[in-house]
């Protein structure tokens, strides 16, 4: 099975190409850039690989959450290509994919992953791996840093920007997590070996079905908070 995978939640644009055993990616700081730079490395991808969207089994996406503006151009690419080209979409969540980027970096089965979500939150959630799949711990949540949830346990890799951004979410896990991968994202490879077993279990939706998962629900600021610098 091969898939198309990407994510534009962060500040980092990244798109992959494969089948699990073997992947093709590409991947760049994009700042506000995603909806310039995700077609382009979609089309080098499939140019290299010698593929027309047509020859592909499924598009998976980074459904979120992150910056909402970047959910909602990774949605709309996932839903033209998959539409154009009569291919099923699968949303993968970008907190689990960063706990699968920390797995296949450092080994980690207990995770913590923490996104910064502006606004002096951070989007949180806790996975541990059971050997074949992702067991949710603590479901995707918004939270200040200092009100964070806490695992069961000990031992758990603290994967993510929002450990680097709020020195008070690293305080508060500190007890819980055994190591801290602060470089942690969600990598469209991540998103594509996460993917590929829904696909595979036929969980694939039409194109018209595909949907960010935003979490925090405000979509705006107020003047204010625009004046002082804050994004959503």
């Amino acid at each position: 099975m091969r898939i198309l995978a990407f994510d534009a939640s962060t500040e980092v644009c990244a798109a992959a190409l494969g089948d699990g055993s073997r992947w093709a990616e590409c991947a760049d700081a994009a700042g506000q850039r995603h909806s310039e730079l995700l077609l382009p490395m979609v089309r080098s991808l499939l140019t290299e690989a010698r593929l027309e969207l047509a020859d592909l089994d499924g598009i998976a996406f980074g459904a979120g959450p992150g910056s909402f503006t970047g959910l909602r151009i990774a949605c709309g690419v996932a839903q033209g290509l998959a539409l154009g080209a009569s291919l099923p979409v699968v949303g993968v969540g970008t907190l689990e994919a960063m706990a699968e980027t920390a797995r296949t970096r450092t080994g980690s089965t207990r995770v913590i992953a923490a996104l910064d979500a502006r606004m002096h939150e951070v989007y949180l959630a806790a996975y541990e791996h059971d050997g074949a799949r992702w067991r949710e711990r603590i479901a995707p949540t918004v939270v200040k840093p200092d009100e964070a949830p806490l695992p069961e346990g000990d031992g758990w890799t603290a994967a993510g920007n929002g450990f680097v951004e709020y020195p008070a979410l690293r305080e508060r896990l500190a007890g819980a997590a055994a190591s801290f991968a602060e470089g942690v994202l969600p990598s469209a490879v991540a998103i594509g070996d996460l993917a590929l077993p829904r696909f595979a279990a036929g969980e694939g939706v039409p194109a018209r079905e595909a949907a960010p998962l935003y979490v925090r629900h405000r979509v705006a600021l107020t003047s204010a908070e625009r004046a002082a610098g804050m994004r959503l």
